[in-house]
């Protein structure tokens, strides 16, 4: 077994790995970018090495400078994580010639599982099902436009050497082709620096479920049983379960053995991941077929861990000094449901755009739950890396149990600063579809309205729960204050006390809130009238008596910002300040602005074109995925303010329009 091993990733998996390494006695090494100098992953580890600038591509891409720190430091192998360097045959290559172990398969494997197209032909030699699809290398565009009418659409445009929903495109009909290959195409350059594509027939209403695999170096390959990962928002995974709602044994074993035919067709050593998709109907009667696989340890990796009650990162440790497979197929069993809720800083209300920002607060479930986290309560969600803050993962004897636990956790989840999807997260798992397993690809598009309903405004019990922490944290702070201004009581000299009136708003909507102390009480008036109310204070937490109905919540404040979460929901407005000059509202529809900081990927209007509702103007790019700003209404042009390649900061005017 290696006694130093480098770690060249960051976050949350290199958080993860660390973990395992300390407590097989393994010292670790972490490498970092010059965003990432206070990150967490540098404090899990042993010792760490600065590597370069922020950008990946000055960091945690520059294989040299790893490899480099790697043999300064005796560090014996290298453990890629997921993403960066995990599937670059190069670098696998690279580690080898100078005597370090890669914790990953062969370089021949990552090599022909990379290419997507060349997979599906090995595959199909393996007897393994594929979807329908072009595969071919000829990337003529007309070519592509013909082999896609012959499939039938709609059809799905691939990445051929990436994944993660990067260069992943539909075009629902002919009309549609041209502009969505284009679109996959400069994603998948951006992403993977390779445009060449695949076609595939575009199932409706599919399941996505992948197995885990693991082989060794004498020849053992395994599964380790299903994960469905069918909830998805831009063909990227929101959360994920095992085992696969309604799999048989049956069903399982023709799906663990296809992978494994799969993996063996590459001589895989190390984790894997073989994703399927698979018909609506796939346990009983429909068919499943061939996706792609995954040389890497996968992000969902725990919900295996959970049902099997295994260390997976432990497992390629393991393998790579050597070992036989801890376990053989016999010798795997499932114990029970798990799942995982990735937490991201995006805003799900405007199609889940990518969000950056400070955490300026974070709270986290106090009852038995696992956190996967590279982050911490001050930390920076910055545009250079995935917006991922947290997985949260659960475990239950049975699926409801397990759903009931998920959605328990996510109702203490908090996180401020930042726009992120708790909230989303939440009604998804307590939407009644997802409780009876009826689950897709198409899921989160078909129950928008439900999952992404307006903000619920708040109720006089949040409000009053909000106003009153905030009159404790008035009298805490000026607890050694002797002056009467000081006891925020509403005293009036001569007078019955007056009330203590906060205002707050929710877009247009004020709502006010007086306070009167009353004995061991108080009188509160609220939206819905006056109401007696009793509370139990400690910190943020409240435990509030109103009328008759007794409440627990917990209020978050930051700025004028607040945050109630009480009995599963959650209330997001904002205290009005009364002594801050009133100012106009600048935004208007005809003045179009970057919905996230990004680069301009395209430009196609100039001043003085008119443009119809709809049409395509600005095309832009932040974390290696593309948005398209679209005209409101019809008009015409008035000014464009970027060019192509420059970057722009969140809110910054793109282009102005004015309406004919």
């Amino acid at each position: 077994m290696f006694s130093k091993i480098l770690i060249a990733n960051r976050g949350e998996i290199a958080v993860r790995v660390a973990r395992t390494a300390r407590r097989m006695g393994i010292h670790t090494v972490a490498v970092y970018s010059d965003a990432d100098r206070d990150a967490m992953h540098v404090a899990a580890c042993d010792e760490a090495h600065h590597i370069g600038g922020a950008a990946p591509k000055d960091s945690y891409l520059r294989g040299e400078k790893i490899l480099e720190v790697a043999k300064k430091t005796g560090a014996q192998a290298i453990h890629p994580g997921y993403g960066f360097l995990s599937e670059n045959e190069d670098f696998a290559r690279q580690c080898s010639a100078v005597g370090i172990v890669f914790i990953g398969p062969p370089p021949e494997a990552i090599e022909a599982m990379g290419l997507k197209a060349e997979s599906k032909r090995l595959m199909e030699k393996a007897q393994v099902p594929l979807v329908p699809g072009y595969h071919g290398a000829d990337q003529n565009e007309t070519l592509l436009a013909k082999e896609a009418k012959r499939i039938g659409f709609p059809v799905l445009i691939k990445a051929s050497a990436g994944g993660g929903g990067k260069g992943m495109k539909v075009a629902e009909s002919e009309a549609d082709f041209a502009a969505a290959l284009a679109s996959a195409k400069r994603e998948a350059k951006n992403s993977f620096g390779d445009d060449n594509v695949l076609i595939e027939r575009y199932l409706q209403r599919p399941r996505h479920i992948e197995i885990q695999v693991f082989g060794d170096t004498q020849g053992n390959c395994v599964y380790l049983f299903e994960r469905d990962c069918s909830l998805q928002r831009r063909h990227q995974k929101v959360i994920e379960e095992a085992p696969a709602p309604g799999m048989s044994p049956e069903r399982r074993k023709q799906m663990g053995e296809a992978a494994v035919a799969a993996a063996k067709a590459v001589n895989y050593v190390g984790a894997g991941t073989v994703e399927f998709i698979a018909e609506h109907d796939f346990t009983t009667s429909g068919r499943f077929y061939f996706m792609e696989m995954n040389t890497r340890l996968q992000v969902e990796h725990p919900v295996t861990e959970a049902i099997t009650g295994l260390d997976l990162v432990e497992w390629q440790l393991r393998v790579a000094s050597g070992e036989r497979l801890p376990r053989l197929q016999d010798e795997l069993t499932i114990n029970g449901h798990a799942f995982e809720a990735r937490i991201y800083a995006e805003n799900p209300r405007n199609q889940f755009l990518p969000a950056i920002g400070k955490i300026e607060k974070l709270r986290v479930p106090t009852r038995s739950v696992r956190i996967d986290t590279g982050v911490r309560e001050g930390d920076e969600i910055t545009p250079n890396y995935d917006p991922m803050i947290a997985k949260l993962i659960v475990h239950g004897a049975t699926r409801a149990q397990a759903l009931t636990r998920l959605a328990d956790a996510l109702d203490e989840y908090a996180v401020m600063g930042f726009s992120n999807n708790v909230e989303f997260l939440q009604r998804t798992a307590r939407h009644s579809a997802f409780v009876a397993a009826e689950i897709d690809t198409g899921f989160i598009a078909r129950h928008h309205d439900a999952l992404l309903p307006p903000l619920p405004a708040p109720t006089d019990a949040a409000l009053a729960a909000c106003a009153l922490v905030e009159l404790n944290n008035i009298r805490t702070a000026n607890a050694n204050d002797p002056s009467p201004w000081a006891r925020a009581s509403g005293f009036w000299l001569g007078q019955t006390n007056q009330p203590i009136t906060f205002r707050y708003t929710q877009g247009e909507q004020p709502f006010v809130v007086g306070i009167v102390a009353q004995g061991a009480g108080y009188m509160l008036t609220l939206p819905d009238g006056a109401q007696c109310a009793a509370a139990d204070i400690d910190g943020e937490s409240i435990t509030l008596t109103l009328g008759t109905e007794q409440l627990k919540a917990r209020v978050l404040q930051h700025g004028l910002q607040r945050l109630v979460l009480m009995h599963g929901e959650r209330y997001e407005f904002s205290a009005i300040d009364p002594y801050a000059p009133p100012h106009a509202d600048e935004a208007h529809a005809g003045h179009l602005t970057a919905p996230m900081p990004g680069s301009v990927v395209s430009v196609l209007v100039k001043a003085g074109d008119k443009v119809t509702k709809g049409q395509a103007l600005i095309i832009m790019e932040a974390m290696k995925m593309e948005h398209t700003i679209v005209a409101p209404f019809e008009g015409k042009v008035e000014a464009v303010y970027f060019t192509a390649k420059e970057q722009v900061k969140e809110g910054a005017e793109l282009v102005a329009l004015e309406a004919t």
